[in-house]
């Protein structure tokens, strides 16, 4: 397909009238149609509904429009790692991590690599899929396992271990369990042992369901966790890297621990010269670094 009339195509469909579509390309509404049309006719189908108020994509246009967004997206992004020199750093970075680690250990620092690189456009997608990293889904990962993928570069940044917390007002109000059979007083917070989360987490909890707990709260993620164990809601579930950002939580039962989970940060092996890459690769690990480091002063 010709991609002249492709980007025209794109250009319509997102602007939604001809005219507008003429305006941005510049080009004429007479010579935006004729384009249209020579398109539908070498595809043999109808890409717009024309009404009064404007066009309508098709289902065929949608198919279409879906491809050609992800061609732009790849282009745009071919273009700003094509723009980068040893000097910059700019340009668009899709990064990929947990809901937890990203809303709770990763944005909050972001302030202090924006500050270095205020032209970077980080585009921050955090769910517990694991994004496929060769196909292109995101640019650099944050994974709490190791990727099995041979061509990715990959650095353990630290371990995790998930552990019992509470607000100090609970406690007050409810007490403070001295053993895991005390937990059948209190109301468990933690993820629900189906819902997508390190394995090692999972085992903790269905131990300690074991323990005849009376009350439970379950949530997706543990930043729903934390929220509910700040509203003094019960005891939960939660990872001990939370402990330096919000110390006012409590650690309860400290015998009572997950095994350890890596972190890893892993990205493609054709990236190994992004400066985007490199540069955000070099943020985590100071970060890490500088946590690990006040981990120690603190004990």
């Amino acid at each position: 397909m010709d991609w002249d009339k492709l980007r025209i195509f794109h250009a319509v469909a997102d602007a939604g009238s001809l005219t507008h579509a003429g305006e941005t390309l510049h080009l004429s509404q007479s010579a935006v149609s004729r384009q249209i049309r020579a398109l539908e006719e070498s595809l043999d189908t109808t890409l717009f509904h024309r009404h009064a108020r404007g066009l309508i994509l098709t289902e065929q246009g949608e198919l279409l429009f879906d491809a050609t967004s992800a061609m732009i997206r790849r282009l745009d992004t071919a273009a700003a790692r094509i723009r980068d020199s040893e000097e910059e750093v700019f340009g668009e970075l899709r990064v990929t991590t947990t809901t937890a680690f990203g809303t709770l250990w990763l944005a909050p620092r972001l302030p202090a690599l924006y500050e270095k690189y205020p032209d970077l456009k980080i585009d921050l997608m955090l769910e517990e899929r694991v994004l496929d990293l060769p196909m292109r889904e995101a640019d650099v990962a944050i994974r709490m396992k190791e990727p099995s993928q041979a061509d990715l570069i990959r650095k353990r940044l630290m371990t995790v271990k998930m552990r019992m917390y509470a607000s100090p007002t609970y406690l007050e109000q409810n007490g403070t369990p001295a053993s895991l059979e005390d937990l059948s007083n209190h109301r468990l917070i933690c993820q629900n042992t189906d819902a997508a989360q390190v394995s090692a987490g999972s085992r903790l909890v269905q131990e300690l369901l074991t323990h005849d707990v009376r009350s439970t709260l379950t949530v997706n993620n543990y930043f729903g966790v934390l929220q509910a164990v700040l509203n003094n809601l019960g005891i939960g579930v939660l990872p001990d890297y939370l402990t330096e950002d919000f110390p006012e939580i409590i650690r309860v039962l400290p015998d009572v621990e997950s095994n350890e989970v890596p972190v890893f940060l892993a990205y493609p092996e054709e990236l190994r010269h992004s400066k985007r890459i490199g540069a955000f690769r070099d943020f985590v690990v100071e970060e890490i670094f500088a946590y690990r480091k006040r981990q120690k002063e603190a004990l």
